[in-house]
């Protein structure tokens, strides 16, 4: 978990991802669509990549990516990330990160 707690400090949205994921992509798209500009790990192009991902499913994650962090809070994957889009949650929780200003 540390190796993750210094990934994410002080950046407003981070992204652990897989340039192959369409889910990644889509969750990566849909954030930048507000004026955020995420961090993003591509887990599969990085040395550390794997040791990572095992981090990530120690969190009781069932899958390693995409994995988002706002405002260095564990929010989840793409189910929990458009949960909060539909409820609109999403928009105020970018803001109060400070990754997006409206």
């Amino acid at each position: 978990m540390d190796m993750l707690n210094r990934l994410v400090d002080g950046k407003p949205v981070v992204i652990f991802s897989k340039s192959s994921c369409f889910m990644s992509h889509s969750i990566k798209s849909l954030i930048c669509g507000f004026g955020a500009n995420p961090t993003v790990y591509e887990l599969d192009r990085i040395p550390n990549g794997k040791q990572i991902e095992r981090a990530l499913v120690q969190l009781g994650f069932r899958q390693s990516v995409p994995a988002v962090f706002i405002g260095q809070r564990f929010v989840g994957d793409e189910g929990q990330v458009m949960s909060l889009h539909v409820q609109n949650q999403l928009v105020p929780m970018l803001i109060q990160a400070g990754a997006i200003w409206i």
